[in-house]
């Protein structure tokens, strides 16, 4: 296995400094921090920042926001000094791009896939973000309701924009989700816990070696 072939992992949701060691220890390559009220993984940008101090260098910390306005990004970015601001909102291309162009920060954008149309919709991200999180389409909460959309919508699509793959993964499932769509990230939260908000630290592990296992089959 060549290092081109080895698979990004976001653990997402993360709220205590036990999980956030965890994730490291297992390889996770990026740890998001949810700052959103309500979702039961919110944290304070003041606890996120903390949490970010425990991240060495060659690990991402990803600050997820949704439909943040101007003065809540621009605080969120200076407390917590994240490596990736993630948004997972309604944003439009425009406003991204302006985040994007003025921090200098790796921007994500999370689009719920719905159908071939919605996937072909994604393009108009293209020039305004660095990665597309392909993940199920929002209903109570965006993100982190543990269910799984269609893959085959993604098998051998050709991507216009660096992407990953979010949306009801878990450790029985990132393996077959790997091979459907050969997605070079996996984003989990839910999959990962014994209760929503909590997240397991064994479930982390073992989610991490599925994804490693799968990257030394091929």
């Amino acid at each position: 296995m060549n290092q081109q072939q080895r698979s990004l992992i976001k653990i997402c949701g993360l709220s205590t400094e036990e999980t956030v060691d965890a994730a490291i220890a297992a390889g996770a390559t990026h740890i998001g921090l949810v700052h959103f009220e309500k979702s039961p993984r919110h944290i304070s940008l003041e606890d996120a920042a903390k949490l970010r101090r425990r991240v060495p260098a060659e690990v991402k910390v990803v600050q997820l926001l949704v439909n943040a306005d101007p003065k809540l990004t621009s605080q969120a970015i200076a407390t917590v000094r994240p490596d990736v601001i993630q948004f997972h909102g309604s944003e439009t291309p425009e406003w991204v791009k302006i985040v994007r162009k003025q921090t200098g920060l790796e921007v994500w954008k999370a689009f719920g896939l719905r159908d071939q149309a919605s996937l072909e919709s994604s393009s108009r991200y293209v020039g305004a973000i660095d990665r597309i999180l392909f993940d199920t389409p929002a209903k109570a909460l965006p993100g982190g309701n543990g269910v799984a959309f269609d893959w085959s919508l993604l098998a051998g699509h050709d991507h216009p924009i660096p992407w990953g793959l979010a949306g009801g993964l878990d450790t029985e499932n990132v393996t077959e989700a790997l091979k459907t769509t050969n997605t070079p990230l996996v984003d989990v939260s839910s999959g990962v816990e014994s209760a929503p908000g909590v997240k397991d630290v064994d479930k982390i592990a073992a989610f991490c070696q599925a994804v490693r296992e799968f990257d030394a089959s091929r």
